[in-house]
């Protein structure tokens, strides 16, 4: 029952955090606060009456249209909601049912320390960031710093400073230093990838193909997850953003728009955090079965 409970009130609390996301998706890349003013309608300016901020089924009962002047609101809207609510839920399914076991940890793919709610929290936080950025990215080409240098911190302190400090004694916390250091170069491992990878495209094309946010990404995926679930998170990326490519490539009407396809771009930070979601939450396995079928 604790299970069930916890599941669900993980995933409400998830579609009201995907409220706040949306929230801030259209206020920051028009520099406007996230606070002042109240949630208003983008095109006429109206005040939102309460029942109208009810996450998802405001959405449903308005019928995606604004209640004054029938402007459609959008997709993204109950889009991210959903997502941030299964998203926490199945954190919630997890975190509870190994706490009905006695054991709070969270799941192995993360590595959190076992310290109470703390591995549970800092997990739902995680993806709520890589959802904010993956639809940043989708919408305007953009990955916010003020996004990915506080996460990479966060995840630098979370996985180094908890795990080394409290599982450690005091006698031997020169190994902190040691993990410090290894976390560091994993970090700096994967934003490289990624500038290795712009500079040789640039080498060829002598034109920017991948900016310096998704660097950052990737340093903010390593933080997080390490450099092993960074680079599965980049291998399914990478797939991901190939297969969307070879749709749209399909598609008369991509290929007849005034830029050519060539010139065409696609939002590599979106794949990099919807990689770095499958491996925050089933990367462990995902990989253990790679090395089995690889023989290892």
């Amino acid at each position: 029952m604790i299970r069930i409970l916890g599941t669900i009130f993980a995933g409400l609390l998830g579609l009201a955090f995907g409220s706040f996301l949306n929230v801030c998706l259209s206020r920051w890349p028009a520099g406007e606060s996230i606070v002042k003013p109240r949630s208003h309608c983008r095109q006429c300016g109206r005040t939102l009456a309460w029942w109208e901020n009810v996450p998802l089924l405001s959405w449903l009962a308005l019928r995606g249209r604004c209640r004054t002047c029938r402007a459609w609101i959008g997709w993204r809207y109950p889009l991210v909601e959903v997502a941030i609510g299964l998203l926490w839920s199945l954190v919630g399914w997890s975190f509870f049912s190994q706490f009905q076991a006695m054991d709070v940890a969270l799941s192995p793919s993360l590595g959190l320390p076992q310290v109470g709610f703390l591995p549970a929290i800092a997990a739902l936080f995680f993806l709520w960031i890589l959802v904010g950025i993956a639809v940043l990215d989708a919408e305007h080409f953009w990955i916010a710093d003020a996004l990915t240098l506080p996460g990479i911190a966060l995840g630098l302190a979370l996985q180094v400073l908890f795990v080394s400090l409290l599982r450690m004694p005091l006698q031997v916390q020169s190994a902190f230093w040691i993990r410090l250091g290894e976390r560091l170069l994993e970090i700096l491992a994967a934003a490289a990838l990624i500038l290795l990878i712009r500079w040789l495209y640039w080498l060829i094309r002598r034109r920017e193909g991948i900016g310096l946010g998704d660097a950052k990404l990737m340093a903010l995926l390593a933080a997080w997850l390490g450099l092993p679930l960074a680079l599965l998170s980049f291998g399914l990326g990478v797939v991901l953003g190939a297969l969307v490519a070879l749709v749209l490539l399909v598609i008369p009407s991509a290929r007849r728009d005034s830029e050519r396809w060539s010139l065409s771009k696609l939002p590599l930070g979106t794949f990099l955090c919807i990689g770095g979601i499958v491996s925050s939450l089933w990367g462990q396995p995902i990989l253990a079965a790679y090395l089995r079928w690889a023989g290892f």
